[in-house]
């Protein structure tokens, strides 16, 4: 049975997360997908293999279940067919369920997914001509309670472990037959068996940007990240990948300093009486600390700038003399920075409408005239609610035997 209970939150303005525990397999098999190489060899190592043995296999199985993408055990064609068996006995090779998978009439493809232990939660993949970037999740649920956006009308029910978080990379990979054919040549040495590149490919790049808080996550989202970008595994750049958080100051340095990769700030509003309205962790950690941290992130550059997330609230955020402060902090703060316009995305009982074309338009000129970029993000999957702030798992919309019903049909 499904264990509904929420995870506490203390707190209302620093909502720390307390993990809860994951519900065990019934079976009792471990699930090897979310693991670096050196658990995998321990987890061998004790379920009876000797030391040299079991280095062998965990560097044979890490590289068919994050280079190859296999799914059963029975594939790792290179591992005796005794051995297969002995795998699929104490272990299994995970993958998040598809509830429902949903494509709209732009291309943006939604897909609701669920747990082992029964929880929803949802992933976009968005093509564009020259690049595919998944929109991944980091929470069942989210726990911020920014008020324009639909996610953070849902309670959180846990954080993602690293094999759901690094699964839903592996699930698109899935879907678009991407997984990289690589060779079985150099196994026994320190080469990589073959790399994935971007060219050619639909899916390029991740934002950590679904449904949820990365850093109220930190861990576990390190570690997949670490599988995303390691040489022997998924090989995916770091410079292709993209983590936003809300604020989360105390976190953000080691962001950088631990994983590396870009970093997004939604900041969505330049005076501490709107930001803490729209986003409530302001009231914790203020704009002017945010920008501190922004300003002190390890690696940013004008090579690797800051993206500012600007969602525009009519009324609300959207004046030219919002433009002009949100200029006056990036050159106070002198951050490489560049910052998107976001056109709010509706949806049932939001308390704010979208500014105008033509507000958003000015807003963008006056930031650009400034010397910073200011692009206006062209919405997507907003027939499928799969657009920025949209996402809140279909899960509270329907009855799960209707999704059952619906899953089957597919």
């Amino acid at each position: 049975m499904v264990d509904t209970d929420l995870m506490p939150i203390p707190g209302l303005v620093d909502p720390l997360p307390v993990a809860r525990a994951i519900t065990p397999r019934a079976d009792g098999r471990i699930d090897l997908i979310g693991l670096p190489k050196a658990a995998i060899r321990d987890l061998f190592e004790e379920a009876g293999l000797d030391a040299k043995q079991a280095k062998l296999r965990s560097r044979q199985v890490f590289h068919w279940l994050y280079h190859r993408g296999v799914t059963e055990f029975e594939a790792m064609t290179d591992i005796a067919k005794t051995m297969r068996p002995w795998l699929a006995e104490r272990f299994v090779i995970g993958r998040p369920e598809v509830v429902e998978a949903q494509h709209s009439v732009d291309g943006t493809r939604k897909w609701l997914l669920r747990t082992a232990d029964g929880h929803d939660f949802e992933m976009v993949f968005i093509p564009d001509a020259d690049r595919g970037t998944l929109c991944v999740s980091s929470q069942v649920g989210c726990t911020l309670n920014c008020t324009f956006c639909h996610t953070g009308t849902m309670k959180l029910v846990r954080n993602l472990t690293p094999g759901e978080i690094v699964g839903q990379v592996m699930l698109a990979r899935d879907a678009l037959g991407e997984w990289p054919k690589g060779s079985l040549a150099g196994l026994d040495d320190a080469e990589d068996a073959g790399h994935y590149t971007a060219d050619g490919r639909l899916l390029t790049n991740i934002v950590m940007m679904g449904m949820g808080e990365p850093l109220y996550n930190f861990d576990n989202v390190r570690d997949a990240l670490r599988l995303v970008m390691d040489g022997d595994g998924l090989a995916l750049s770091k410079r292709r990948i993209t983590l936003s958080t809300s604020g989360v100051v105390p976190m953000m340095a080691r962001a950088g300093e631990e994983i590396g990769v870009n970093l997004a700030v939604s900041l969505h509003a330049v005076t501490k009486e709107v930001r803490d309205e729209i986003v409530p962790i302001n009231r914790k950690y203020g704009i002017e600390e945010l920008l501190e941290a922004c300003a002190a992130y390890p690696g940013a550059s004008n090579a690797r700038r800051i993206t500012f997330e600007y969602v525009m609230l009519k009324d609300k955020n959207d004046s030219d003399a919002d433009a002009r402060e949100l200029i006056r902090l990036i050159k106070q703060y002198k951050l490489p920075a560049k910052v998107n316009l976001i056109p709010f995305n509706p949806w049932p009982g939001a308390p704010y409408e979208c500014s105008t074309p033509e507000r958003i338009r000015r807003f963008s000129e006056i930031v650009f005239e400034a010397g910073v970029s200011a692009p206006i993000r062209t919405p997507r999957g907003r027939d499928i609610d799969a657009a920025c702030g949209q996402l809140k798992t279909a899960a509270e919309r329907k009855s799960r035997a209707q999704m059952d019903r619906e899953a089957a049909q597919a």
